[in-house]
Order: C-alpha cells, then sequence, then structure tokens
C-alpha cells in the first residue's frame, strides 16, 4: 500500500434499517474521518428511531466469507464488531479474525438495542467472551455490558474501574468502559490495559438523539487506529468526533433520533 492510499478498516455488523446505528452508521463514520470502509453484514434489521421490528441474521459461514474476500483482496488495517447476533457468528467472526491476521480488532460487544430490543442472544454471551474478546485489541462496553461481562454490579466509578480490571483479564489488550449510563452531569469513560489508565470526562448532552453512539465511537476509535495513533490517542479523538456528533444530533423520527456524523463536512 502506498501512502496515496487511506487506511482499509472493515465494521463486522448488522445493517440499520434507520441509518442511525450499525453498518450504517460505522461506513459514514469512516468516510469522514477519512479512511476506506468495507463491511460484512451479520444481520438484516427492520427497525427506526422507535423499535427494532424484526431481525434476520445472515448465515455465520456468509458472514465469515465476506471478512475472507475482503482481507485475501483488499487488506484490512483495523476492523471492528458491533452486532454479531448469534454464537454460530460469533465463532464465525473469532475464526475469520484468526485466519487473516486481523491484530488491530475493536470489540463493540453489542446486547441490547436503545429501543430495549436484544441484539445478542444470551446464549452467545459466552461465545462473545471465550472466543472473540481475547482477540481483541480493545473492548468497548457500555455499563450494562460491562456487568455482564464482570460479573457484578456496577453503581459508581469505582466498579466501572474494577469491572474494567475483570474485563481485563480476559484477554483484550485494551478495555474502554463508557460511563454513560451511570448518570450524572459528566459522562465519563475509563481506558485501562497495558501501561494505560486514562479517564475521560466531559459534560453530558442533554438531547433525545444519541442512537448509534456506540457504534459511532468504535468505529471511530477503529478509524483512528488503523491510523497509526497510540490507543489512548485514538479513544480521545473519536470521542471527540463523538461529542460533536451528539451536539449536532438530528431530530429525525419519533424517538431516539440519529447522531450527525456528516458534521465535520458541514
Amino acid at each position: 500500500m502506498t501512502d496515496a492510499l487511506p487506511p482499509r478498516v472493515l465494521t463486522i455488523a448488522g445493517s440499520d434499517s434507520g441509518g442511525g446505528a450499525g453498518i450504517e452508521a460505522d461506513l459514514k463514520t469512516f468516510t469522514v474521518l477519512g479512511v476506506y470502509g468495507m463491511a460484512a453484514i451479520t444481520a438484516v434489521t427492520a427497525q427506526n428511531t422507535t423499535e427494532v421490528r424484526a431481525i434476520h441474521d445472515v448465515p455465520a459461514d456468509i458472514v465469515a466469507q465476506q471478512i475472507d474476500a475482503v482481507a485475501e483482496d483488499i487488506g484490512i488495517d483495523a476492523a471492528k464488531t458491533g452486532m454479531l447476533s448469534n454464537a454460530a457468528i460469533v465463532e464465525a467472526v473469532a475464526e475469520a479474525v484468526a485466519r487473516n491476521g486481523i491484530e488491530t480488532l475493536v470489540v463493540d460487544p453489542v446486547m441490547i438495542s436503545k429501543s430495549g430490543a436484544a441484539l445478542l442472544k444470551p446464549e452467545a454471551q459466552s461465545a462473545l467472551i471465550e472466543a472473540l474478546v481475547p482477540r481483541a485489541f480493545m473492548i468497548t462496553p457500555n455499563i450494562p455490558e460491562a456487568e455482564v461481562m464482570a460479573g457484578i454490579a456496577i453503581a459508581d466509578e469505582a466498579g466501572a474501574r474494577n469491572a474494567a480490571e475483570r474485563i481485563l483479564a480476559l484477554g483484550p489488550r485494551y478495555v474502554l468502559i463508557k460511563g454513560g449510563h451511570l448518570g450524572g452531569n459528566e459522562v465519563v469513560d475509563y481506558l485501562i490495559g497495558g501501561d494505560t489508565a486514562q479517564v475521560y470526562r466531559a459534560p453530558r448532552i442533554d438531547t433525545p438523539n444519541t442512537h448509534g453512539t456506540g457504534c459511532t465511537l468504535s468505529a471511530a476509535i477503529a478509524a483512528f487506529l488503523a491510523k497509526g495513533y497510540p490507543a489512548a490517542e485514538a479513544v480521545e479523538r473519536a470521542r471527540g468526533f463523538l461529542i460533536e456528533a451528539i451536539r449536532r444530533s438530528l431530530p429525525l423520527g419519533h424517538g431516539h433520533g440519529p447522531l450527525n456524523h456528516l458534521w465535520p463536512l458541514s
């Protein structure tokens, strides 16, 4: 690859027909951050800002073939996972990541949608923890996801730090716990891994239009990692992008509206 070509980043996730999260949010994020986006679709959803009406899982072998196809021809500098839906898909993705030597992998352990729909079947949670998390460069759970993975309740910042340490012991190089669910006037995120222990704080933005925040953050982190930024700086830059996308979020629909991923172009 020459210097003139952009970094190549793959999203492995579900499609959101409403365009606010999933593959659609990831590809928008990749584009405005200047990386070449590719996609392996794990599920097709019928959803909008208020609900997930239906989910159709893509066969696990087709998911794996999508990853293999782009890895063998185009190449992958970084990848991220989002909605993986079932255990067979989780295991197929983990095997494809190993087979294709994808080292810079950001795992967003998507479990529940903003509207409350289950996006990862309960039996797939153990597959995620055992097969995919150990292959992750970074994992980015929110508080409810971190509680499941760490096996503890999280009520405050100390609990979040404790959970991060427990999740780090599962094998990823870095753990970023997103603290938005803890409430308060600030959103506090925690990054640990290697010799890094970083706390990020930002004022909470009062808006209902937060659909796709987790997808967007993990996509932005993957993009900045692909550009060569170290973990802590990649997270800082990704959070800056996300905060502005929330600040300029779009009041579309009647539920949780989408972020404005295209704000750098305005």
